[in-house]
């Protein structure tokens, strides 16, 4: 078709007419009368020349005299008819001297449209020509037309043979006139199979049971609307069923017939069977995830508040696995996981359901049970099944499990509710000692419901400004030179009073709101520690504390470092307090994150040490500057000889990696004394003072004598 378009285009807009003559006074005589015709005029003086000028140019009309030296005319004429570029190209024999009837005859027989003798009418042959011209011009068109009906019916052709669709033409007697090639793989037959059949013959859905001219398709055709069917269902060749979408339009009136598409929506329905059962379906240990757990729960509860039955829902969570999966790698960790699914699910009954909601957290619905008891036999059986010896990649360990359990209808009755119970109750196992398994009951309902008060107060203390920070000093125990202080955060009640650091602290790094009091502590610490520089000297020490929430964010140093500048501070004045805990979240955070501390200058301090993971590993690998002894094992160390030693230890072994040693919580001058004598460097507590305020810490002395301190009493 781009071709026939490509030549049509080419048409010159005056045709070519050719005059051949070996006689120049007679082409100069044509050449007189033609040139200003409706055309192109050239002249050849031989049929050699003649011939080429054929092959260069699409003459639309030769003028060909007969008699010629070498080439004749006739001779020109039957090369001309045996080229098919020329094989069309209309000729007229121009003589003055071939006139006897057989030479006529031979002009014709070589293809020659007319032959004029000589002499002849000039108006004649003007006419002549432009009647052939335009006759050859109208039979190049026709041509043309021809070769882009043809390429268009090959391409139309083409595409309903290659199309993916099904593609139908159905006459308006219900019987298929049509069928491409995927219609007929779709329905597992030939297209000879189809072509005469009726369409209802292949249909399952819709049903017309009424006949074709009763049908939706018939009724649509005949009002000239598109009618489609989205789930609709084909019969095959071979007795199967195709679920399809139908598309069903009418062609011009003048076809009496409609065009009917199908779509294959067998692949579509597997993806979405796919997609739903991945959407149910925890991808690691193909049990159900959380939300495939919430439809068999909400399923289940529907049933039986029909049938009356019982049912109880079992929250089980590992202890220790995250040990185990940040000393052993992921893929051990997620090897676990997988073996713990295993085992759960050939515990529980076929109908009993297991998923894995997150994490290391699994939760079971046992039904039909008959009484609350049978619920606790399965998950001692789940504990006992959980914890025992396990090897993965040749190496030993234990893992434990605690598991809470809510009962229907007693702790819930819904979905929200009965998880919600379950997982109070397995917290409550974890509490009570791990590896053991609690119901739900009212008291911890009590205690969840004061712990979501506790947690809206410190939203509304955050807003109103009602925290304050307060300072406790640190003394050198060898010359009672001040250190520095360690800001700590406090938090005063508009109705309660003072509330403990140890209840809201934990539910501020749980809930994340931790977050929204860095900055201000960082800002109010930094520009107190400018004020206690001029009071006491250039080389103070702040310690502020920094939760493992705020130790895994990225933007921590940039936030100290922003904070630094701002009051001008030397990096090395400011030491970043992180527990235990913290540090063993994530190693590679860990250390990455200490890098960037260690690169702002900034003193790097563990908290509490010895009463979390105590690896000596970290200590090696892990670039710190000072080691906080806990206060348990200060306030025990005098009366219990493992406390001493441990206290002992942690000072020669802070001593020997180039540590500062804090102890923490001194009360009494045995306590300082004791210290002292075994070389511990700097410590802090009520024996001095607590945390204070930061008018009353800026009257703190620079330099303390030990004797004069009175025994205080803690507050």
């Amino acid at each position: 078709m781009a071709q026939a378009q490509s030549k049509t285009a080419a048409l010159p807009a005056k045709q070519v007419l050719l005059v051949v003559d070996d006689r120049m006074e007679n082409l100069e005589a044509m050449q007189a009368l033609l040139e200003d015709g409706e055309w192109q005029l050239r002249c050849a003086s031989s049929g050699e020349q003649a011939l080429r000028c054929l092959l260069e140019e699409d003459v639309g009309l030769v003028l060909l005299d007969v008699q010629m030296p070498g080439m004749d005319g006739f001779e020109v004429a039957r090369l001309m008819r045996g080229n098919p570029h020329t094989r069309l190209t209309p000729i007229i024999f121009v003589s003055a001297i071939a006139q006897t009837h057989d030479a006529v005859l031979r002009g014709y027989s070589t293809g020659a449209v007319d032959f004029v003798l000589k002499p002849f009418d000039p108006s004649v042959l003007r006419h002549k020509i432009q009647s052939l011209l335009e006759h050859e011009h109208n039979r190049f068109e026709l041509q043309a037309l021809t070769l882009q009906l043809e390429s268009a019916r090959a391409f139309n052709a083409s595409v309903l043979a290659n199309a993916a669709e099904g593609i139908l033409v159905v006459g308006e007697d219900g019987r298929i006139q049509y069928a491409n090639p995927a219609m007929a793989q779709m329905l597992e037959g030939d297209v000879s199979d189809m072509e005469g059949a009726e369409l209802l013959a292949f249909l399952d859905n819709p049903l017309c049971a009424d006949g074709w001219l009763h049908s939706e398709f018939y009724l649509h055709f005949r009002r000239g609307a598109t009618y489609r069917v989205h789930e609709a269902m084909m019969r095959t060749l071979k007795g199967g069923c195709l679920p399809v979408a139908l598309s069903c339009s009418p062609l011009p009136r003048q076809q009496h017939a409609m065009v009917v598409i199908a779509l294959d929506m067998s692949v579509v329905r597997n993806l979405h069977a796919q997609l739903e059962s991945q959407a149910v379906t925890d991808a690691l240990t193909g049990l159900l995830n959380r939300r495939g757990f919430h439809r068999a729960l909400e399923s289940s509860l529907a049933r039986i508040e029909r049938s009356g039955q019982r049912v109880a829902v079992l929250y089980l969570d590992l202890d220790g696995f995250k040990r185990i999966n940040d000393s052993l790698g992921h893929d051990v960790g997620d090897q676990l996981l997988r073996r713990v699914g295993e085992q759960l699910k050939a515990c529980l009954r076929p109908y009993d359901s297991l998923a894995r909601i997150g994490g290391d957290e699994f939760t079971a619905l046992l039904d039909n049970l008959n009484h609350p008891e049978d619920a606790a036999k399965v998950a001692e059986k789940l504990i006992e099944l959980v914890s025992v010896r396990h090897t993965l990649d040749g190496v030993d360990f234990t893992l434990g499990a605690s598991v809470g359990i809510a009962c229907f209808p007693e702790c819930g009755q819904s979905v929200e509710g009965l998880l919600r119970a379950a997982d109070m109750a397995m917290y409550e196992a974890k509490r009570a000692g791990r590896q053991q398994y609690r119901f739900f009951s009212q008291e911890m309902n009590g205690r969840a419901r004061s712990r979501l008060m506790l947690e809206e107060s410190l939203r509304h203390a955050i807003e109103n400004d009602d925290f304050v920070l307060v300072y406790q000093p640190q003394f050198h125990l060898g010359t009672g030179r001040l250190r520095g202080f360690e800001v700590l955060l406090r938090w005063q009640h508009r109705v309660a009073g003072i509330v403990a650091p140890n209840v809201f602290i934990p539910l501020l790094e749980e809930t994340r709101l931790i977050n929204r009091l860095a900055d201000w502590i960082f800002r109010e610490g930094a520009m107190q520690l400018a004020a206690f520089r001029q009071q006491f000297g250039a080389d103070m020490v702040l310690s502020i504390n920094v939760s493992p929430v705020q130790f895994g964010m990225p933007q921590l140093v940039a936030d100290l470092q922003r904070v630094l500048d701002a009051h001008g501070l030397q990096p090395g004045q400011l030491e970043v307090e992180v527990t235990e805990s913290a540090l063993m979240q994530d190693l590679e955070l860990t250390q990455a994150q200490l890098r960037h501390l260690r690169e702002l200058g900034v003193k790097i301090a563990i908290d509490d040490f010895g009463t979390g993971y105590s690896s000596l590993a970290y200590l090696r690998h892990f670039e710190l500057d000072t080691l906080k002894i806990d206060r348990l094992f200060i306030a025990n160390m005098l009366d219990s000889p493992r406390d001493a030693a441990v206290v002992s230890t942690i000072i020669d072994l802070g001593r020997h990696l180039g540590l500062e040693v804090i102890a923490e919580g001194v009360e009494t001058q045995a306590q300082r004394e004791w210290l002292t004598r075994h070389h511990c460097n700097i410590m802090q507590g009520f024996l001095v003072a607590p945390g204070v305020p930061a008018s009353t810490a800026m009257q703190m002395p620079a330099q303390l004598d030990w004797s004069t301190l009175p025994q205080p009493r803690s507050p």
